[in-house]
């Protein structure tokens, strides 16, 4: 189908961007990689007045060593941040989970911040930055504010980001040492959407499993920390039967539900099935 008819604005800063969202007022719409709005707009279940494209603000892209903490800018492509030293040694999660984004051709388009705005329950990112608690920072007509990860997911394809705002970069502390991290996710094939999607974060000291930060992928309307899991692992060694045992309640709180993907019974197994894959590559069971 063709798009219904929009005015188009390429801003050079965030401020400008804002101005033109502000201007454009509900009907307004933020594209960057354009891999989930161009769906949208040729369907037509986006009709907005005005586009704003933020692909080349400078501010908005890059990789940014803090120290005890990397700052990544919305319109980083996945391509971008998987191929970067930064991430590959300080938010490794993050680099493996981008791996099993679509395919090349959307990683080289699609970026890091436009799958978070998105808020797609089945999207792998969402619950990597859940599980590593990152911080967004959203920017609007009045001024800047920061958003925690737990926080900025509030509904299918809903989130913390007004409609005259724009994600600008997300900030994600270094787990430092001890911590193991892993991405595992059961998918059909055809479609590489994760059925079910886990982000694992397990530290270990002396052999026994200290802190586990585990987010869960399209098991509920929003990414979710599996916290009934976390807290078992806590104490347990490592061992594959004692990780399997914890993560026999990975479903609870989710209110998981069917699609035709899988009904809601074969999700919850296949979130405790997951779980202990992803907990036991992590802590190296």
């Amino acid at each position: 189908m063709i798009p219904s008819k929009f005015d188009y604005v390429r801003p050079k800063s965030v401020d400008e961007a804002v101005a033109a969202l502000t201007a454009g007022g509900e009907d307004s719409k933020v594209i960057t990689g354009g891999q989930s709005m161009l769906p949208l707009l040729r369907l037509r279940l986006a009709a907005p007045s005005i586009l704003v494209d933020c692909a080349r603000i400078d501010e908005m892209k890059g990789v940014k060593d803090n120290g005890d903490s990397v700052t990544i800018g919305a319109a980083t492509t996945h391509w971008d941040v998987l191929h970067n030293d930064i991430v590959k040694t300080h938010v490794k999660l993050l680099a493996d989970a981008t791996a099993t984004v679509a395919d090349p051709q959307v990683r080289h388009r699609g970026t890091f911040g436009g799958a978070l705005a998105h808020g797609d329950p089945a999207g792998d990112l969402p619950a990597v930055v859940l599980a590593l608690d990152a911080t967004m920072e959203i920017a609007g007509a009045k001024g800047r504010r920061q958003v925690a990860a737990k926080d900025f997911f509030v509904d299918y394809f809903t989130t913390a980001v007004g409609p005259d705002e724009i994600l600008v970069s997300i900030t994600i502390p270094k787990l430092g040492k001890g911590w193991g991290t892993c991405y595992e996710k059961f998918n059909r094939t055809a479609s590489g959407w994760a059925v079910v999607g886990v982000a694992a974060a397990v530290k270990v000291e002396g052999g026994k499993i200290t802190d586990a930060r585990i987010g869960l992928t399209n098991c509920a309307a929003v990414p979710v920390r599996a916290s009934s899991v976390e807290s078992a692992l806590k104490g347990a060694s490592i061992s594959a039967a004692e990780i399997e045992a914890a993560s026999q309640s990975a479903a609870e709180g989710t209110r998981a539900t069917s699609d035709l993907a899988a009904d809601k019974e074969y999700r919850e197994h296949l979130m405790r099935v997951v779980t202990a894959r992803a907990v036991c590559c992590a802590a190296g069971a």
